[in-house]
């Protein structure tokens, strides 16, 4: 083996990765032996970190966008000290190892957040990056920062293809998040082959008209020319930084490396071989480290500990001086909520002509707010529809961070991508807003929340076709059905003001994963019911709002803004002698939660049910039952004023009244 120590550890990198790849017969060899150089001086010169206390609040942040080279960065955790056995990399993609395909935060110590789904890891980083600027802001120190997290994210071109990246980075270099670094690994290289079939723009003018400060390292290997644009990068004021570094997919492998072959399967036994002869590297034993190299990566034992210690002073010291900002930043980082914050939160009084649910959150978000001051969010520029902004809390902008009102303009994908990272930063409780019809475009973002169990509060208006005269493309029909089929997700969709109250008092309770808020733009009269309605009724799930009788003739399951007209109904029908229950079901998942006991007590077996949702029926057979009657909307709506679609489609009082003597009368 030839070259210094630092280019003997540069090969471990890449030749851990190649052995890996291969013992596993899946994987992706190509970005980790091309890119080992650049995180290789990251992660031993530039990096703050204590591997042995990898949660430690004042560590930089380090993202692998490009998650599907995660060998790369299980065999920095490795050699840097991590609870990462070598075992573990020869187990790499195996069942129940703590080296999955792709990073998964929360399952292997070091990885900062769950990547894979390209262009997410990017988003995270702005968002973590954001909190960084938040914490320290409200959180300054005594003499220096306690909050000067740096954020490293290494990204490729399919990173850079994703637009979910171009929206976030629109946004971290309007917001000159000068703690954020990334690096490029810019290869020209995807699947498909040359990036030049599909992708010939010129990203770094791109990140430069986006108001980053940008960096070029022609060599991918040069290690003195990385090692002075992270330096250069890491002095950047105002700025977000975007170094492009050049680099060789599969570098070393004399057959595969700039080839697509690279990317997404194992090199082959002939030409690992090949490679190792090429890098001048031991065919046997695979899975070699070298000594030398182990000592000198594990260096960074020593610097972390120095790093954290260094960092506890400061925190000693304004703890000192400060020991109650001190006492409340210890416990947003323990997710402790302050004593008494739903104190303020008091019941709506009934109201035939209520308000909507989108109002009635705005203003219980800001009661919350005023007990909870690490609440913060904001919307995809419909915070007057959405009814997000929190009053007298300041927006969060270049030069005045300390901001609970966070603008992400028109960018649904990047929202949702950097409240998990606001989330995974720890110590805040953040929530993004946009209308239930453009859920869509934060699919991706919120099926990683669910994933990593982040306690994200999603709040999305608009909540049917209720909508009205904004037409189809704007009314959700399919999107509950959507959104409750996600694992892990908890969809609300509450019926009144008390509810929406109790919603969202429990969300902020959660802290095992996101909670999403379906919200009516129209009236919804406030209940009388609901005024004794308690927080415990609505974190069930579903609970009896009427009670009709202890053995019902027919139990009405209705969640949002049909609850109050299948309680019209039932009462009518009540009036003529009939027995109706009238179950509200504002969260099907917490119903789920439940026991069998407390769920057969609310939906009794053997008792005929009827189902009314303004959306799709889909999914509600799990309780409505095969032989339930719905009242839904499984078509897209239209063009009209709301009362006249609800007639259309027959979700008034009066059709629902019919429906029940006609269920009935079949008994």
């Amino acid at each position: 083996m030839k070259g210094n120590i630092h280019n003997l550890g540069i090969n471990t990198l890449r030749m851990l990765a190649a052995d890996a790849v291969e013992e596993a017969k899946s994987g992706h060899p190509g970005m980790p032996m091309g890119a080992a150089a650049m995180a290789y001086v990251l992660w031993t010169k530039f990096l703050r970190h204590n591997p042995r206390n990898p949660a430690w609040p004042g560590r930089d942040r380090f993202v692998l966008s490009a998650g599907h080279g995660s060998m790369l960065l299980y065999g920095l955790l490795h050699l840097t000290g991590y609870q990462v056995a070598l075992e573990d990399i020869k187990n790499f993609r195996q069942w129940g190892s703590l080296t999955p395909g792709h990073p998964e935060w929360g399952h292997t110590p070091g990885v900062e957040t769950t990547t894979g789904p390209l262009g997410q890891g990017f988003g995270n980083a702005v968002g973590m990056a954001m909190a960084a600027k938040f914490m320290d802001a409200h959180f300054p120190g005594k003499e220096e920062p306690l909050f000067d997290n740096k954020v490293y994210v290494l990204a490729g071109d399919g990173d850079m293809m994703e637009g979910v990246s171009q929206e976030a980075a629109s946004l971290a270099g309007h917001l000159g998040l000068d703690n954020l670094i990334c690096l490029y690994d810019d290869n020209k290289i995807s699947i498909e082959g040359s990036t030049n079939i599909a992708f010939t723009e010129q990203v770094g003018a791109r990140f430069a008209a986006c108001g980053w400060r940008v960096l070029q390292v022609q060599d991918g290997n040069d290690l003195e020319g990385l090692e002075a644009a992270l330096a250069k990068a890491q002095q950047s004021s105002g700025q977000p930084v975007l170094i492009a570094v050049k680099t060789q997919i599969g570098y070393g492998s004399p057959g595969k490396a700039n080839t697509a072959a690279a990317h997404g399967e194992p090199l082959g036994a002939a030409e690992l071989a090949r490679t190792k002869e090429a890098l001048d590297w031991p065919q046997e034993p695979r899975f070699f480290v070298p000594e030398d190299v182990r000592c000198e990566m594990g260096k960074c034992l020593e610097r972390g500990e120095e790093a954290e210690k260094e960092w506890q002073q400061k925190w000693d010291a304004f703890a000192s001086c400060h020991p109650e900002a001190a006492l409340q930043c210890s416990c947003w980082l323990k997710g402790e909520l302050p004593i008494d914050w739903d104190a303020d939160v008091i019941p709506f009084a009934p109201d035939a002509k209520g308000q909507a649910t989108r109002a009635a959150s705005g203003t219980i978000l800001n009661w919350l707010a005023a007990a909870v001051p690490n609440l913060l969010g904001g919307s995809a520029d419909l915070a007057p529809s959405n009814k997000t902004y929190l009053s007298g809390c300041g927006d969060f902008q270049k030069g005045s961070y300390e901001g609970r009102n966070l603008h992400f303009g028109v960018r649904e994908h990047a929202m949702g991508s950097i409240l998990n990272g606001l989330a995974l930063f720890g110590g805040l409780r953040p929530y993004g807003a946009t209308f239930l019809s453009f859920a869509d475009y934060m699919r991706p973002s919120m099926r990683l929340a669910a994933l990593m169990k982040l306690p994200v509060v999603y709040v999305f208006t608009h909540d049917s076709i209720g909508v009205g005269e904004d037409g189809p493309t704007h009314q959700p029909v399919e999107h509950l059905a959507s959104l409750r089929c996600l694992p892990g997700l908890a969809v609300v969709r509450p019926a009144d003001a008390n509810e929406t109250a109790a919603a969202w008092r429990h969300a902020l309770r959660q802290h095992e994963g996101p909670v999403a808020l379906a919200l009516s733009r129209q009236n919804l009269p406030v209940l009388e019911e609901t005024t004794i309605c308690p927080e415990e009724s609505v974190a069930r799930g579903a609970y009896i709002l009427h009670e009709g009788a202890e053995r019902p003739e027919l139990i009405m399951i209705a969640s949002g803004s049909e609850v109050s007209l299948a309680l019209q109904a039932a009462k009518t029908l009540e009036a003529e002698g009939r027995l109706i229950r009238v179950v509200s079901m504002p969260c099907q998942e917490w119903f789920a939660l439940q026991p069998a006991s407390f769920q057969r007590s609310v939906l009794p077996e053997g008792v005929p049910r009827m189902v009314v949702e303004a959306a799709s029926s889909f999914g509600w057979e799990r309780y409505g039952g095969a032989g339930g009657v719905y009242v839904t909307v499984d078509g897209f709506g239209a063009s009209a004023p709301a009362e006249r679609l609800f007639e259309h489609v027959g979700l008034t009082a009066e059709n629902l009244t019919e429906q029940l003597r006609k269920t009935l009368a079949k008994r």
